[in-house]
């Protein structure tokens, strides 16, 4: 997808579809009523003939419209204009997006992002525009013998700011924007590609292929490396599986020499059967996702990378199968973590907990300023949060406040959950440390508490994206979720939000 950025009126403008907005009532926004008077009241004719009412989501497509040298023109309902805010703005784009990739414009010239949005500046506005047109037109058709074809997709889209003073602002907004889209579209590829295809070693492929780009140094620990290490916890969950783990280690070193580095975290769990607890046959094809939080961790260091963040960041993708093999471990054993401490296996299903401890440990060599892990871990979370927010979990309430921001700024939100000590007893074990799983209850609190046994050496948060990592039923796929959220809090920390 190819963007410009530039200022004008909607009149003048020679493309193939001008898009204005029109909010409930009839009533049009700024740029729709500039247009309106150069064509000598055409729309508000329409529009109090009945054609349009405004609300959100719906469009209206004009032809020939006089006055203008455009093509076409495409009017987009906004909604309630009181209640005009991010979300509103976000799906006005979406829907503007969708249309002209179905209406046969090649390109196309948007004056929604000139509105008002919540006290959001140009730059929030540019930046998740040109993140959320390419976010909608994603497709995932690699393995179909028959691609969907549209006739003529959407090549160009031009985004238009109000004063030419902004500028310089759009135009960095618009990098950022297309560099977290990125990173999102790498996210989504990964997550959405089969167990057979996307194994620990095709994430391991991918993390050197980045590398390759420029930018980051990659580098992969086989099995012989972590058995060195002592990662009999992460070890534990890859014995029923043929395919070997792979411990994946990718740098950025944008900030200076001695700053201390951002560590980030992503389990990668290519297919979870659930080992030996084996989980039930329906909808397991989704366990594919499990390594949705390596893909965030990939995406989001695809996209720093790009914008050329001047940060230290580190990502870690520790990355396993999970399977009933012979050799598979069985509820009861017990494995040793690189920290020394012992693990009580009550539940082969509660593998990630047990892939990120040694993870976490191996973060400390770091020195690190702060760690994030990211992980498709509970089930109880989605009991909890649905599929709108990301689980938030921390040691550091700081850290937690800043993470919270990004979500909002992101609009890929996060909701702050409680690690209280009281949770802890549930892990007790009589014959090990502790044991892998607590109990029914506060499901998603007791797998954030196992996490933060290995994370007393730092400023550490834990994001439980199990419902927001992807979409089930007839929207089926990856959301590429947290990748925004983990780029606009690394924007913070470099003073670029």
């Amino acid at each position: 997808m190819e963007f410009s950025i530039k200022s004008g009126s909607p009149e003048k403008q020679r493309s193939a579809c001008v898009v204005i907005g029109v909010f409930e009532g009839r009533k049009l926004s700024l740029p729709a009523e500039i247009l309106n008077n150069a064509a000598q009241n055409y729309l508000a004719d329409l529009l109090r003939r009945g054609d349009m009412e405004g609300k959100a989501g719906t469009t209206l497509l004009l032809h020939n419209v006089p006055g203008t040298i455009c093509d076409r023109v495409l009017l987009v309902g906004l909604g309630t204009e009181g209640e005009f805010r991010e979300k509103e703005y976000l799906k006005a784009i979406a829907t503007a997006a969708q249309t002209l990739n179905e209406t046969g414009a090649f390109d196309g010239t948007l004056y929604l992002t000139e509105l008002a949005v919540n006290e959001r500046d140009i730059a929030w506005r540019i930046r998740q525009a040109a993140l959320i047109v390419q976010s909608t037109l994603y497709r995932f058709d690699r393995f179909k013998s028959k691609k969907d074809e549209v006739r003529r997709p959407l090549r160009k889209v031009t985004l238009i700011i109000e004063s030419r003073a902004d500028l310089a602002a759009a135009e960095a907004a618009l990098v950022q924007g297309q560099a977290i889209a990125a990173g999102m579209g790498l996210a989504r590829d990964l997550g959405n590609l089969p167990g057979n295809i996307c194994t620990p070693g095709y994430l391991a492929e991918q993390a050197l292929a980045l590398s390759r780009e420029g930018g980051l140094k990659a580098e992969v620990l086989e099995q012989k490396d972590m058995e060195k290490l002592g990662m009999g916890s992460l070890l534990s969950v890859a014995r029923g599986s043929r395919q070997p783990p792979k411990f994946i280690i990718l740098r950025h070193s944008g900030g200076k020499a001695r700053q201390k580095p951002i560590v980030l975290i992503g389990k990668g769990i290519t297919f979870d059967s659930g080992g030996i607890s084996l989980k039930p046959g329906a909808e397991m094809d989704e366990m594919k996702y499990d390594m949705s939080g390596a893909a965030s961790v990939l995406g989001t260091m695809k996209a720093l990378a790009r914008m050329k963040l001047p940060l230290n960041v580190i990502g870690l993708v520790p990355s396993a199968e999970n399977m009933p093999g012979g050799d598979a471990s069985r509820p009861g054993d017990i494995v040793t973590s690189m920290s020394g401490q012992t693990i009580e296996i009550l539940n082969t299903d509660a593998e990630g907990r047990l892939i990120l401890c040694d993870a976490l440990t191996y973060a400390e060599r770091f020195d690190p300023e702060c760690v994030i892990d990211v992980a498709t871990l509970t089930g109880a979370c989605v009991i909890a949060l649905g599929h709108v927010a990301t689980g938030l979990f921390a040691n550091n309430d700081a850290l937690a406040g800043e993470l919270l921001n990004a979500g909002q700024d992101a609009w890929d939100r996060a909701w702050h959950m409680p690690i209280w000590e009281d949770y802890q007893e549930q892990l007790k074990s009589p014959f090990a440390d502790m044991a892998n799983i607590g109990g029914r209850p506060a499901g998603s609190i007791t797998g954030a508490c196992f996490l933060s046994r290995y994370a007393k050496k730092f400023a550490w948060a834990h994001l439980d994206i199990a419902g927001t990592a992807w979409k089930s039923g007839k929207d089926k796929g990856s959301t590429g979720r947290p990748v925004p959220l983990l780029t606009h809090f690394l924007l913070a920390r470099a003073g670029m939000a």
